[in-house]
């Protein structure tokens, strides 16, 4: 059991595609809570997922309650530009559940009020409404593996030596 994303009640299937696309490079469960937007054999959702949703840990929700039995509270962090505490401070767990809400609603006020101390947001220029749902879960998801430490591609990992290398000679 590792990192998993929760979408509530998703409306746009391309976001979620490209979301399910994210979660199977990142090895991420993603939880698809109903009612949904779409069917889940959409045209546009399986192309925005192009081949990778063999690779997804998907799992579908009848509603909110089933995914509540389903998933401990605790583990639950939630994003929401309402939020008022930066993503970068969030307490990722290697366990924690990465909630947020639909494209046109965002998360739920009972959320919003009952867990303002699990309510985190992207910051954004004043007068910016909100980011593209895809684009958040990937901002939040990649922050989360970073902070954590989470083993994704070894191969890209380099001695900070090589990196300073490589920046400075475009500094002379």
């Amino acid at each position: 059991m590792g990192l998993s994303v929760t979408l509530i009640e998703p409306q746009i299937p391309p976001n979620t595609g490209n979301i399910a696309r994210l979660c199977a490079a990142t090895d991420t469960a993603l939880h698809l809570i109903e009612p949904l937007g779409f069917s889940i054999d959409d045209d546009e959702l399986r192309r925005a997922g192009l081949d990778y949703w063999d690779d997804v840990d998907l799992w579908v929700h009848p509603h909110w309650r089933a995914f509540r039995d389903a998933v401990a509270r605790d583990r639950c962090l939630y994003f929401s530009a309402h939020g008022e505490r930066s993503y970068v401070g969030a307490p990722y767990r290697a366990t924690s559940v990465l909630v947020f809400g639909n494209e046109t609603e965002g998360l739920p006020e009972r959320i919003l009020t009952k867990h303002p101390d699990q309510v985190f947001r992207i910051p954004m220029r004043p007068g910016i409404r909100c980011l593209n749902l895809a684009t958040a879960v990937g901002i939040v998801l990649y922050e989360a593996i970073r902070q954590l430490r989470l083993p994704i591609d070894a191969g890209l990992e380099q001695p900070a030596a090589a990196t300073a290398d490589r920046t400075n000679r475009f500094h002379d």
